[in-house]
């Protein structure tokens, strides 16, 4: 019966792996690749209405930008001149424009792209087809939307500042004639991934209310590499738009679009180790109106991947005034020293409630051994050996049933006449559970220890295949990336080696046509974890090796006190 339990369990976890891998709904593409609709260039110029297929809801669609020169609007307060003021904090390096009073570059000192360059959370221009930049503002009037986001605002900050000593704000002022006046505040901390952002925009004597507009992000092609290659890592979460609602967070496929009104205790948009979110500060979360899509840009060259990003739109029920936007690594740590309900961003899934604490726990080695690798493997070890007596239990019980099964087999041979419905039947369970008796066999000993070490594994896979910590974090060798597969395919044969040795000398009562189907589980598994995280792997063979050791070990423990008795 152990034998037809564990059967069970491995292909209910091969199925969750493969569906997940392969077969797990996607959002229906579009007819034709949906690219951000381009702004103008520099020069002023206009670029083609956008198709219908490149179409994005109104206030997450870029406006129009044209150059001073050709606005109609007369300057009273402004500059005369494009230019960039940089603010560089202990995490983050900022680049503003003043043209629009915007976001141009938001990049993290800490994380790197695959160039080894660190990481940008806003795609530059050329990548994702000239598209709007963060912190543009939107309103219903298109005329005046153009002018708030074309108009060379005025700032008395210099091109480079340092603010790793303390907050730094920075303020855009621009006024035209007709009674347009617009002033855009931001505030940055010396540490941390946290903007602050005031908007003040006048009309003819009025106060008007814009919606903020997040660009295209988030410019991470760290989890994506592989896309659309063979056995690509097909965990990875690409850009999408997500929401917090009543203590959840709800998460909106991706290539689609769409509007949600409600209080959100935060909105924005995520990939798989980062986000850029709005937060609600207000005591009683305030209703907004948010507004996302997410697109796929072509590859610009044969075997590339294709560029894969999200943008929303919020809109307060009053005029933004010191609003705090975080866009940043989905680290736990610095999740949760923001509000703790912030790292339900974290896509553990249902096993979060044991992956945090195994991230916990992991993060905790890490500080002892300096190494992520090293941390897993530690860790896996203290895991297995917090497990050893349940393991213990579970294999001793399969020996014995294993040792009686000559028994059993004589049992079901002489009852093998009868129906399943016939009253003799009964007498074979009468006999079977006399013998279990008489042997001191209990056939649930060897199932239940089991099936509690399964939700480690879940838990272990949700998350090394979540966690930001092993991003771009090496092992040894060959081994430069553990939230990546494994490049030359060692772990994973590795993997498949100790699963087929680990079957071969597990005892079994199980019938030919069962042990053969246990044997080509170690290879469906490995063809599995070529595509999984190289992390994941080396856990997995760990455990492996472990339980190979502690079933011989049992296994001399067991047969002498056998031949004694």
């Amino acid at each position: 019966m152990e034998r037809r339990v564990l059967l069970a369990i491995s292909l209910s976890f091969l199925v969750l792996f493969v569906y997940q891998s392969y077969f797990a709904p996607q959002p229906k593409p579009a007819a034709t690749p949906v690219t951000a609709p381009a702004t103008p260039s520099e020069g002023g110029k206009e670029p083609p209405a956008p198709s219908a297929a490149s179409a994005t809801p109104a206030a997450v669609a870029p406006p129009a930008t044209p150059a001073p020169a050709s606005s109609p609007v007369a300057v009273e307060e402004g500059e005369s001149a494009e230019r960039d003021i940089t603010v560089d904090t202990a995490t983050v390096q900022a680049v503003f424009t003043n043209r629009g009073a915007r976001l141009k570059h938001w990049i993290l000192k800490q994380y790197r792209n695959d160039a080894g360059q660190p990481l940008d959370l806003v795609p530059s221009a050329e990548n994702v087809n000239n598209a709007y930049t963060p912190f543009s503002l939107a309103v219903e009037d298109q005329a005046l939307t153009s002018t708030l986001n074309g108009a060379l605002y005025r700032s008395d900050a210099p091109g480079k500042i340092d603010a790793s000593g303390g907050p730094v704000t920075l303020t855009f002022t621009w006024k035209g004639a007709g009674g347009v006046r617009v002033i855009k505040t931001f505030t940055l901390e010396p540490k941390g991934y946290i903007i602050g952002f005031t908007a003040d925009v006048q009309h003819d004597g009025q106060s008007v209310n814009p919606t903020i507009q997040w660009g295209p992000g988030l410019g991470d092609d760290n989890a994506h590499a592989a896309a659309g290659k063979f056995l690509a890592p097909s965990y990875s979460t690409p850009a999408q738009a997500v929401a917090h609602v009543d203590r959840s967070v709800k998460r909106f496929a991706p290539a689609t679009q769409g509007s949600e009104d409600g209080p959100f205790l935060y909105a924005g948009i995520d990939d798989h180790y980062f986000t850029a979110l709005a937060l609600n500060d207000a005591a009683s979360p305030q209703s907004w109106k948010f507004e996302h899509t997410s697109f796929v840009v072509p590859p610009k060259s044969e075997g590339a991947a294709p560029g894969r990003y999200a943008a929303f739109a919020i809109r307060y029920p009053q005029p933004p005034a010191g609003q705090r936007f975080f866009a940043g690594p989905k680290g736990f740590d610095e999740l949760r020293a923001i509000d703790t309900e912030l790292v339900r961003v974290i896509n553990f899934g249902m096993f979060s409630w044991l992956a945090v604490p195994l991230l916990n726990a992991l993060k905790w080695v890490h500080q002892y051994v300096g190494n992520w690798g090293w941390a897993i493997v530690v860790l896996t070890v203290l895991i297995n050996l917090a497990m050893f007596p349940l393991r213990q239990k579970s294999v001793t019980s399969m020996r014995k049933m294993q040792e009686i099964q000559p028994q059993m087999k004589l049992i079901q041979d002489r009852y093998a006449k009868y129906k399943i419905t016939d009253p003799e039947r009964q007498k074979m369970n009468d006999e079977v559970m006399a013998l279990y008796k008489a042997k001191g066999v209990n056939p649930a000993s060897g199932c239940v220890p089991m099936l509690l070490t399964f939700p480690f594994l879940f838990a272990f896979y949700a998350m090394l295949s979540q966690s930001i910590e092993i991003r771009g974090a090496d092992f040894v060798g060959w081994i430069t990336d553990l939230s990546r597969p494994d490049p030359l395919y060692i772990t994973p044969l590795l993997m498949g080696a100790t699963m087929f040795w680990q079957q071969r000398i597990a005892p079994t009562s199980a019938d030919p046509v069962q042990q053969r189907v246990m044997m080509i589980m170690p290879l469906m598994f490995t063809f599995m974890f070529l595509s999984y995280p190289s992390g994941l792997v080396i856990y997995w063979t760990i455990s492996n090796l472990w339980a190979i050791g502690q079933q011989y070990l049992t296994t001399g423990l067991v047969s002498p006190a056998r031949a004694k008795s």
